[in-house]
């Protein structure tokens, strides 16, 4: 049994519903190896000098951590309710085995909840990326749906909410899909709105932030080459996919992109002609194959409904 001493660096955050057993000499106590099971049917025990059992679940996860990734930690990630006791009792677990510090940054994240609480297994609600696969979904836009709040802050999930994030996440790419290759960077500008993304990462990770300097660089007064620039530039953190639309990657008939292009192209040229009465008439054949049009400032951008 080892004594946590370092309980007072992590408890903020601690667990309701950790009960206190009597038995402990001391309230810090934890078992590092059980010889007796809860459980009637365990099947995962060994032998060892304390007995037949196996391994407390906080020494489980110090082990499995260093096997893999060494003595030293950058970042340790969790939910809030494991900061009390489990990383409390890893640290001192840890530290009292390598005689170092183990980890330099503690990172816990609040729970994603739907209508009826905290989302997880044993309540008989929880999630995986497979079933949201399944069911049509593209991963990239359950991410998003995570980055547009702060980790600090309780996520609520319902599948209504998931289908708007889906919708404006596929806005998002074909808006950017529109962007023009041509011209040069203006490094000025590059360089101001880099500033602004790395701010607000820089601010406790405020990912939702980060996600409103994207919307702006699109409507920023500068041209196209620009602004791709910056988009391909923030995507290598927030890994959004934002330019697999151009690049074919999202799974779209590359003949129905191409007859696609050709109508907005065709609908362009009537009206630069003026001729409002036939690019009318190609907005609705496009809409009847279920294609909608929007003109904004950086050009026609084009969504499947």
């Amino acid at each position: 049994v080892l004594s946590n001493q370092k309980e007072e660096e992590l408890m903020v955050g601690a667990r309701d519903d950790v009960e206190e057993d009597e038995n402990k000499r001391s309230k810090t106590d934890f078992v590092l190896w059980f010889t007796k099971s809860k459980f009637d049917d365990q099947e995962l025990k060994w032998d060892s000098p304390w007995g037949v059992g196996y391994p407390g679940w906080h020494i489980e996860c110090s082990c499995i951590s260093m096997k893999h990734l060494g003595e030293y930690l950058d970042i340790h990630c969790g939910g809030v309710d494991n900061i009390f006791p489990h990383h409390t009792n890893e640290i001192a677990q840890s530290e009292a085995y390598t005689g170092h510090k183990w980890c330099n940054y503690w990172f816990h994240v609040q729970h994603l909840n739907d209508k009826r609480g905290k989302m997880s297994k044993s309540a008989g609600g929880f999630l995986t990326v497979s079933s949201l696969e399944e069911q049509g979904y593209n991963p990239l836009v359950y991410r998003m749906f995570c980055l547009q709040s702060h980790y600090r802050k309780p996520l609520v999930f319902s599948y209504e909410v998931l289908d708007n994030v889906k919708i404006a996440y596929e806005k998002l790419q074909k808006r950017i899909a529109a962007l023009s290759k041509e011209g040069e960077v203006d490094q000025d500008v590059f360089a101001a709105y880099q500033d602004k993304f790395a701010e607000a990462m820089g601010s406790d990770i405020n990912t939702s932030q980060a996600l409103t300097v994207l919307y702006d660089v699109l409507k920023a007064d500068t041209n196209d080459a620009t602004k791709r620039a910056l988009i391909e530039d923030f995507d290598q953190v927030l890994s959004l996919g934002l330019l697999a639309e151009e690049e074919g990657e999202t799974g779209a008939d590359p003949e129905l992109v191409a007859w696609i292009e050709e109508k907005i192209a065709e609908r362009k040229a009537a009206k630069k002609e003026k001729d409002f009465a036939k690019a009318d008439a190609i907005r609705q054949e496009l809409l009847d194959k279920g294609i909608e049009v929007k003109d904004t400032r950086e050009g026609t951008v084009w969504t499947c409904l």
